[in-house]
């Protein structure tokens, strides 16, 4: 590839100071698959050249996930260290910052027992509410970037060889993330200038509720009240901008747990730990999934309704341009951070503190009045389209477009 390691420079520098956006003083952790080792090395040089203070990097090996949910006795699934939760909440502690590498196999966990995988998701879910809370209301700054692992590139482009799988993708995640362009980051602050555009648009809207029509999609959706369109651009405590999602194309707030109708039809493939679920629907009465299908990864699904009650409720609303650059690629990315980023997408679970106003001063009853859900689950899936409409209405109950023919209609 021509430039590649120029824009390989370009796109650890664009993680560091402008997604993460490490600050002198400041501790980073890294999480990654050991295949990408050489690329977490370059993240942390540039790390250190930007004044952090320490970089802890996990690098781990994913077939040890796989054997583990293989062989281990259940109770060991249902073990979640101790000493992990203190690293995380030392992070927190000290205002540091996170770097996850999300580049796993899609087929990692392909024929494994769903419910051995609740079990141990179920076990850190219970333990790292903290830690998600403190992604959300500004403790640390945080980003989920990717870059190429071989299985994942063979399951996007099937037809090449191994090396031009590898560069095909590199070549993908280069023009998503805008790494192509001879100004990265100037290309990133006009890109948060226009979803911060959008988000203000809609709050100024004072929107009650959105509803969606589409092919096999027909759902209404209250917003909670005293929501919040953001785009993904986040603030911490202590003023650090930072970027949470690269690439992002989202603005997104926080739909009612109690109204939610209708019934909605994914359009992407959701790769939930390893296992692919495809083609599935969802029918939603006063906020809840009452009933649901899919053609292929059905246990995995119930999987995620059945881990406590308020999966079976939607926590975020995510608005997503058909013309944006990863829809345009015309590919299936089989990686969520991807994926959702070229699709209009919703989430089952756990709503976002940043999505309501003055969430930090209110209690959790309080929050649970507005609308507020509440869950050890968060799983973003597809449901954005060529054809989807979205209309908003307001107090007046006033039809106002949203979305025409799976674009912006404002």
């Amino acid at each position: 590839m021509e430039n590649f390691e120029s824009k390989l420079e370009k796109y650890a520098e664009l993680l560091v100071k402008v997604a993460l956006n490490i600050q002198d003083g400041q501790k980073l952790r890294i999480n990654a698959a050991i295949e990408n080792a050489d690329f977490v090395r370059k993240i942390t040089r540039k790390a250190y050249q930007a004044g952090a203070k320490k970089v802890y990097a996990n690098l781990y090996d994913p077939m040890i996930k796989r054997i583990t949910f293989e062989e281990a006795p259940e109770e060991g699934l249902g073990e979640f260290p101790q000493w992990e939760v203190q690293a995380y909440q030392e992070l927190i502690d000290e205002g540091g910052a996170l770097l996850e590498i999300a580049a796993l196999d899609p087929d990692l966990l392909n024929g494994i027992d769903p419910e051995r995988i609740a079990i141990s998701r179920k076990a850190a879910g219970k333990v790292m509410g903290r830690f998600k809370d403190a992604q959300t209301n500004g403790d640390i700054s945080w980003c989920i970037a990717s870059v190429p692992s071989q299985n994942w590139a063979a399951k996007i482009f099937p037809d090449l060889n191994s090396e031009e799988q590898v560069e095909a993708l590199w070549e993908q995640i280069f023009y998503t993330t805008r790494v192509d362009k001879e100004d990265p980051v100037a290309a990133w602050k006009e890109q948060i200038q226009n979803l911060q555009e959008k988000a203000d648009y809609l709050n100024s809207k004072q929107l009650k509720k959105l509803h969606y029509k589409a092919s096999g999609t027909d759902l209404t959706i209250q917003l909670a009240d005293e929501h919040l369109w953001k785009a993904a651009s986040f603030t911490t405590k202590k003023g650090i901008r930072f970027l949470p999602n690269v690439p992002t194309e989202e603005v997104f707030t926080m739909p009612h747990k109690n109204g939610v109708s209708g019934t909605v039809s994914s359009t992407k493939p959701l790769n939930y730990g390893g296992n692919l679920i495809e083609n599935f629907s969802l029918t939603f009465e006063d906020g809840k999934v009452v009933d649901y299908q899919a053609e292929k990864g059905y246990e995995s699904l119930k999987s995620i309704l059945e881990t406590d009650e308020g999966a079976r409720r939607l926590g975020e609303v995510a608005l997503v341009p058909h013309d944006s650059p990863i829809s345009n690629s015309e590919l299936i990315f089989f990686n969520t951070l991807f994926d959702e980023n070229a699709s209009c997408h919703i989430a089952l679970g756990n709503a976002l503190l940043l999505n309501i106003k003055d969430a930090e001063n209110q209690s959790k009853e309080e929050l649970a009045e507005k609308g507020f859900n509440q869950s050890i689950a968060h799983v973003d899936f597809m449901i954005g389209s060529a054809d989807l409409d979205i209309d908003g209405e307001n107090d007046e109950g006033e039809a106002i477009p949203v979305f025409r023919n799976g674009n912006w209609a404002f």
